[in-house]
């Protein structure tokens, strides 16, 4: 069965700084049309770095949220900018950390039911530590946190990120897993 849908229309209702919101109307498989609620992001980078047992996460508030939580380092592409190079900038903004090889793990889409973003999520190693540079507009700490204590954060629903939890279970299952 084709289950693809056709776009009548983009109508744009928000255009802002880093999302535009857009009310689509559609054609479905069916034959009828819908309204499709889409939120347009540039996408983002974010990166699992690992080091002696330790993985660096990130801890900032999360205006969304309400609160302050737990992440890997990520941020949003720039226009025109290769996620890997997104992934390396953060990775020393954020940690203080290069990273000479970089490994695309996997890509992943947070909110497939409205929203566009593409999360690509990068494997740190042969590392070097580099001044920390934080933007302006940011505030956190950063914290090289021991796997034991990492599972049972995860356990205890103390990290609650999306991309942050895919990113530690993927390195569970596929890398201490099989060590």
């Amino acid at each position: 069965m084709n289950f693809k849908e056709k776009t009548l229309n983009k109508n744009y209702v928000y255009k802002g700084k880093i999302m535009n919101v857009r009310s689509d109307d559609v054609l479905l498989p069916n034959g009828h049309t819908s309204k499709r609620e889409i939120i347009e992001h540039c996408g983002g980078s974010c990166i699992l770095c690992e080091k002696d047992g330790k993985i660096l996460l990130v801890k900032q508030h999360r205006y969304a949220y309400g609160e302050d939580i737990w992440e890997i380092p990520a941020g949003k592409l720039n226009e025109g900018e290769d996620p890997m190079e997104t992934a390396r900038r953060e990775l020393e903004e954020e940690g203080g950390i290069y990273a000479e090889t970089l490994e695309l793990l996997f890509t992943v889409y947070p909110t497939p039911g409205y929203s566009a973003e593409i999360i690509r999520v990068y494997r740190a190693t042969n590392l070097k530590e580099v001044p920390m540079h934080l933007d302006p507009d940011e505030f956190l700490t950063g914290e090289w946190v021991e796997i034991d204590k990492i599972r049972k954060m995860i356990k205890s629903g103390e990290i609650k990120d999306g991309k942050t939890l895919i990113a530690l279970l993927n390195y569970f299952a596929c890398v201490v897993g099989n060590d």
